[in-house]
């Protein structure tokens, strides 16, 4: 294994390659499992060198570590001095006096107040923030300052910004727990739109930035911050527009104007009146108005994300099917399509929100949990999100269903009869939810296969495991089938899978029953006489007991406390009766039939071979008595019984044929004669 592994520590070691050579080379899924085992057993290999080599350095690495932390902070420190000091020399040379420029260079004019301010901002962009290479050479700053983003869905505070802006770019920057600026991106300020979130009870001061990368929320610390940035934003917004309008010279002069402006060449005066008079501000020409469309629409964003946080989603669905109903009618309007993926944005968030808001409705009681979620279903499918709203509901369902099976389970109560009405109540639910949605139906029945997949399993583990007595696992089986084939009345049939799921452990189930069964026949000696129950009460009870198991011992009963018939085949007679009940409760589905009939035959066979010990004095005719009521009274009523209660008409073949078998088997005994003798003639 160790040259094989050695490809890991190669320089030029390519995954790709690897796994190409790896395919190449192993031949079926065995392969590539010893294969996968090799190399999980060198990366265990490799992790537990690697910590060997930790632990026996480890105190180096401690000191190591605040060693680097030290010098971390005398660097900081001594670039902190660094800067200050450098600020102070360009602020020094930067504020010459305007007599000396004069002086030395009287063509140069003096900077401004707005470039020394920018050079500033520069310079310390540059110096602060941690991994910026933008260039920003005569770029004119705007404003500064620190905010916290917020998240979109809960407004949580997430991280400390803080933001630089020029005419034309936008830096964000994280605020890190020792003060320091990292950068993290930059945006042109023309292409992020500016909204104004209304104060609420937890949110106050929040502007929301509509970015190329998606909608962010920031909050100013007070609301002078909040009025400036906006302000700020917009100014940097329009700055071309700004910049060409004072840039822009007089406009072009028709010939008399133009001879009579060089006539009047030396007077200033008259050259400022005729460009005021010739200005476009000032013309004639007819303007053009922009359309800007309705006035709620331009603040229909910051009206849904106001409906949005203060949690009425019905008013936000409203008017998001408002805008969009608009826009599909007249877009011609300015900023359309600005508003248009603003609201498709705000869509999307108010599905994340009612999806969130959908899966923390789970709760123990199911009911309430289905309540609660009527609300998010009704406006999820309304926007179209059908899908993913009966996914989530699915998952809910779960959650809620088998926390329901565990209480039941500790309880001791029964867990058949919940799982099934509970599953009933899910099924309801969904159907008038989503009753028109044909994909979202047959999710349904792919879940209710699955949830019964999972009870089935959690039914052999904790009710029909390995010994459980035959007719335990008869009520329980009946009291699984009577719940399932109830929902056929909304249109679900489970019966089959259900079987299908429970086959195998029943039948494992049935065999092992029928061996132990056998086991018990013949244990105990019989005498071969008449039962004697004592008293008439016994005697009576008895006869009771086997009237309801479905035969009638009166015909066999002698004197007032005497059955004449064997208290091992009354005792055989009372369990066959019984045991044939359960196997006929089973019985119900035809797979399992068969393997029931071999139990009742085998059972009735083996009590049939019990023969009188040798050398014990018995009556062959009370014997054959014996036998002949076993295979012509009780294994007759036990046939009809069978096919009673399994509410079958197929005919019991198994149990027939041995029926014939014994009655050619038993063959009766002839009366023994007594035979007399005298001497006299």
């Amino acid at each position: 294994m160790t040259e094989v592994m050695k490809d890991f520590d190669k320089p030029d070691f390519s995954v790709d390659k690897y796994t190409k050579q790896l395919v190449k080379e192993c031949v079926g899924g065995a392969d590539l499992q010893q294969r996968k085992k090799e190399i999980q057993i060198y990366s265990d290999q490799t992790s537990a060198t690697l910590k060997k080599s930790v632990y026996a350095n480890y105190m180096q690495f401690i000191e190591t570590a605040k060693e680097i932390s030290h010098l971390e902070s005398e660097m900081y420190q001594l670039s902190h001095i660094l800067i200050e000091q450098r600020n102070i020399l360009a602020s020094l040379i930067d504020e010459k006096s305007p007599g000396n420029v004069q002086n030395s260079d009287e063509g140069v004019e003096q900077p401004t107040q707005e470039e020394v301010e920018s050079s500033h901002a520069t310079r310390a962009v540059k110096e602060m923030v941690q991994g910026f290479n933008g260039n920003l050479e005569g770029k004119t700053f705007l404003n500064e300052g620190a905010l916290i983003e917020l998240d979109t869905n809960d407004y949580r505070p997430i991280q400390r910004v803080f933001f630089f802006l020029f005419n034309d770019v936008l830096i964000v920057c994280k605020v890190k727990h020792d003060k320091r600026l990292e950068f993290l991106t930059e945006y042109d300020p023309k292409k992020i739109a500016v909204i104004n979130i209304k104060d609420l009870d937890g949110v106050r001061n929040a502007i929301n930035i509509i970015t190329p990368d998606g909608s962010k929320i920031f909050q100013s610390v007070t609301a002078a911050g909040k009025t400036e940035w906006i302000e700020k934003l917009e100014v940097a917004f329009r700055f071309d527009q700004q910049k060409k309008a004072n840039k822009k010279g007089p406009a072009p002069q028709p010939p008399k104007a133009k001879q009579s402006s060089m006539q009047q060449k030396d007077s200033p005066t008259d050259g400022k009146s005729l460009i005021s008079d010739l200005s476009p501000t000032e013309s004639n020409a007819p303007q053009t108005v922009e359309n800007y469309g309705p006035e709620w629409i331009a603040t229909a964003g910051e009206e849904i994300q106001t409906l949005v946080a203060q949690r009425y989603f019905e008013d936000a669905q409203a008017l998001i099917k408002r805008t969009q109903d608009y826009l599909s009618k007249d877009s011609s309007f300015v900023n359309a399509k600005t508003i248009a993926e603003k609201v498709k944005l705000l869509e999307t968030q108010l599905t994340d929100v009612l999806l969130q808001e959908l899966s923390n409705c789970h709760c123990r009681n199911l009911q309430v949990t289905l309540r609660a979620s009527r609300r998010s279903l009704k406006i999820l499918v309304d926007i179209g999100r059908a899908r993913q709203a009966c996914g989530t509901l699915l998952k809910v369902a779960t959650m809620a269903l088998r926390t329901a099976q565990r209480e039941a389970r500790r309880n001791n109560t029964e867990i058949s009869e919940l799982f099934f009405c509970d599953l009933t109540q899910v099924a309801c639910e969904f159907l008038t939810a989503f009753g028109t949605q044909p994909a979202c139906v047959s999710a349904l029945v792919v879940w209710c296969n699955a949830e019964l997949q999972y009870f089935a399993s959690q039914l052999i583990k904790h009710y029909l495991n390995k010994g459980t007595h035959l007719d335990a696992v008869a009520k329980c089986i009946e009291g699984i089938r009577k719940p399932c084939a109830k929902l056929t009345e909304i249109g679900l049939d489970l019966s089959y899978h259900l079987e299908g799921l429970l086959r195998s452990t029943l039948e494992s189930l049935i065999e092992e029953s029928r061996v132990r069964l056998l086991e018990t026949v013949g244990r105990s000696e019989d005498t071969w006489q008449p039962y004697n129950l004592q008293t008439k009460s016994n005697l009576k009870r008895l006869l009771l007991e086997l009237d309801a198991l479905g035969i009638d011992m009166r015909p066999h009963t002698t004197g007032d406390t005497w059955i004449n018939l064997t208290q091992s085949t009354v005792m055989f007679t009372r369990h066959y009766l019984q045991l044939t009940a359960q196997c006929a409760t089973l019985a119900k589905s035809e797979v399992l039939w068969p393997s029931l009939e071999v139990l009742l035959r085998d059972l009735m066979m083996a009590q049939q071979a019990i023969k009188p010990i040798a050398g014990l004095s018995v009556d062959p005719n009370f014997v054959l008595k014996n036998k002949l009521f076993l295979s012509e009274e009780l294994l007759t009523i036990a046939i009809e019984n069978f096919r009673c209660i399994s509410g079958s008409e197929k005919k019991c073949d198994t149990l027939l044929d041995l029926q014939r078998n014994l009655r050619k088997q038993i063959a009766p005994v002839p009366k023994q004669r007594s035979v007399y003798q005298t001497e006299l003639f």
